[in-house]
């Protein structure tokens, strides 16, 4: 007996047959909610973990793909949403617009989204790693792939970073 995936991880293999992906779908060997702790399980850096999070523009949802190394700039999001404001989506907002869990968020199939918003340097990596709807199952793609899949706009969405210097030593 074959056992099946969880609803929300088979509506993604669904999506993925359906849309003849270039992606492999694989079930991690345990659960994992933070990116740093399924980039260490995968093997792999951060920056190819994407994370997916929702973003509310002056009352039109978004979804926005950045690596998990990195912020997104809700100021970024909201110019390109043709917005004057764009916040952090609330969970029960979240699991409206994908219909996951906020922390199993995947980004396809799309779902109700007026778009979707990937950062550009994405597209620089050999292969990345999202959600599939659970904390125990991913897809692993390349980015051109992700960004066909999802229809997603490549740009510039995440914060600048913030670089510390030290303080200067005086003798």
């Amino acid at each position: 007996m074959i056992a099946a995936w969880p609803p929300h991880v088979e509506r993604v293999a669904t999506f993925l047959r359906e849309a003849g992906a270039e992606g492999r779908l694989e079930e991690l060997g345990e659960d994992v909610v933070r990116p740093v702790e399924a980039a260490e399980l995968i093997g792999c850096a951060l920056d190819q973990i994407v994370e997916c999070r929702g973003f509310v523009c002056d009352g039109r949802p978004a979804l926005v793909l950045v690596p998990a190394s990195r912020r997104p700039d809700p100021g970024k999001v909201a110019r390109a949403m043709g917005a004057e404001h764009a916040r952090a989506a609330r969970p029960d907002e979240l699991v409206a617009l994908t219909g996951c869990p906020p922390e199993t968020v995947a980004p396809f199939p799309p779902g109700q989204t007026a778009r979707v918003l990937a950062e550009q340097t994405l597209l620089t990596l050999q292969s990345i790693w999202v959600s599939a709807g659970s904390t125990r199952h991913v897809v692993v793609l390349s980015p051109p792939e992700l960004f066909r899949l999802t229809r997603a706009q490549p740009m510039d969405v995440v914060e600048e970073p913030t670089y510390h210097s030290s303080p200067e030593r005086t003798s």
